[in-house]
């Protein structure tokens, strides 16, 4: 393996792309029932991981690992001596893409030393990729058609997206209580880099760096609320706050 000298930007969008196309017409053209089958291992985030999660995860190895150090949720932490590192969830919502609930994808976060400096967050049944590199403005590639694509941002949105409700039946209560229309999707990092369409997106529970970092970068200009229990993003000052309250008085 020939780790990169110097970070080439353009050639690491690139390659991300092309490991996201990779998996996606995998599962479009090459699924198996093999791949919905566990595999037995449990992977280093300690669940029990899908023949598909290694599949998609191998793809992102062979396309990334020249780039920088790899941190994945199934193998853990390949050390290439870089001081880049990606995190990554070969597949966001492996229980949806399980029992075949269409909404999964992928999560790629890009570490220069201990600071998050891009995030790629696809969608594998849209097919659309999100990201957002050393500060440039986020951007839309559809893998399907090969081509930039305007985002879907509801000026208007009145549904907000609630990840793990079922652990907090109180807080649906209140969140009900206050006439707040929410659901829960079951795949996070697709639901935070979506909260632009959304009044606020919700996330109770234990946080894992693969889950979330990413996403956190394409939304770091978003009102965020970050604690041990809770992660809260919306671009609704108003919405924030009325949540903000709420979940501080769990």
């Amino acid at each position: 393996m020939k780790t990169l000298t110097a970070f080439d930007k353009n050639s690491f969008i690139k390659a991300v792309k092309l490991a996201n196309k990779e998996i996606f017409d995998y599962i479009n053209n090459q699924i198996s029932f093999k791949d919905y089958q566990y595999s037995n291992t449990i992977g280093f985030g300690g669940d029990n991981s899908l023949n598909f999660d290694l599949t998609a995860e191998n793809i992102f190895i062979k396309h990334l690992e020249k780039f920088g150090n790899i941190y994945s949720e199934e193998c853990g932490f390949l050390d290439n001596n870089s001081e880049y590192t990606i995190v990554i969830d070969p597949l966001d919502g492996s229980n949806n893409f399980l029992n075949n609930l269409p909404y999964y994808g992928t999560s790629v976060a890009l570490k220069k030393n201990e600071k998050v400096v891009a995030g790629f967050v696809t969608n594998l049944i849209s097919s659309v990729l999100t990201y957002k590199i050393f500060e440039d403005d986020v951007k839309y590639f559809s893998l399907k058609d090969n081509l930039y694509v305007q985002s879907e941002n509801f000026s208007k949105s009145n549904l907000a997206i609630f990840e793990r409700a079922y652990k907090f039946p109180n807080i649906c209560y209140k969140l009900n209580e206050n006439k707040i229309k929410f659901r829960c999707l079951g795949a996070v990092a697709l639901s935070l880099c979506d909260a632009r369409n959304y009044d606020f997106v919700l996330f109770g529970g234990e946080h894992r760096e693969f889950d979330i970092a990413a996403a956190l970068y394409i939304c770091e200009d978003f009102f965020t609320h970050k604690s041990n229990k809770f992660l809260l993003i919306s671009k609704n000052k108003l919405k924030f706050e009325q949540v903000l309250e709420i979940i501080k008085e769990i």
